[in-house]
């Protein structure tokens, strides 16, 4: 079964965070989660917590490439939000959806939290921008996840610079490196020549197995 792979991103509103706001680049942000679903999709299963402003994004994306997404994609959802639910979210086809706490949102996000984190085995979460709520899923994460890699994508800004900093030291290409793409085949391990497959069925066990070959090899 293909690797599993945490996302945690979402661009800070001014209004609600003005102090993640304030080191924010909603371009840098933009740009890297799109570089993060080109990286991934199609070679490892992808897991967020749907984030209004990130799950069309992915959408966008996904439905550009020749994959089944449903597949590929485990979304969650807390139905304490079930009033701003995107559209979205029935495209994916793959959504879990968590109890939801009548007037506790912090509850209703830990539940939700907390299943994603028991229910799948991860390999590495990537945090891009963010705010208060990412540096949430990245403590418990780590706690719930001891054994993955932890890639904060500190150039974009926001809440990543504290996780950055609750890490105690990262890589200087993580704050200076802008070319996302290759960042992220780096610090996932995904090389540049393994294949997207359709589903995940039909990806090779031994990684050697899925890297493209040339017509006349």
């Amino acid at each position: 079964m293909a690797d599993v792979i945490f996302l945690s991103a979402s661009v800070p509103d001014p209004k609600r965070a003005p102090k993640y706001a304030a080191t924010a680049d909603s371009v840098a942000i933009t740009t890297a989660v799109s570089a993060f679903v080109h990286v991934v999709l199609g070679r490892r299963i992808l897991v967020w917590g749907g984030h209004p402003a990130i799950t069309p994004m992915i959408w966008n994306i996904a439905q550009e490439m020749s994959i089944d997404y449903g597949r590929w994609i485990r979304l969650y959802q807390s139905r304490f939000f079930q009033d701003e639910f995107p559209e979205d979210n029935e495209r994916f086809q793959n959504v879990t959806y968590t109890t939801g706490i009548s007037g506790d949102r912090e509850r209703s996000l830990l539940l939700m939290r907390e299943a994603m984190f028991s229910e799948n085995a991860f390999t590495a979460g990537v945090f891009i921008g963010g705010m208060a709520g990412i540096v949430s899923e990245f403590e418990l994460f780590r706690q719930l996840q001891p054994k993955a890699v932890v890639v904060p994508i500190v150039s974009t800004g926001g809440a990543v610079l504290e996780v950055a900093e609750r890490l105690g030291g990262i890589t200087p290409d993580l704050e200076d490196d802008l070319d996302y793409v290759a960042l992220l085949h780096r610090h996932l391990g995904i090389s540049v020549r393994e294949e997207r497959y359709r589903q995940p069925e039909d990806q090779p066990a031994e990684v050697e197995q899925r890297y493209w070959k040339h017509p006349s090899s």
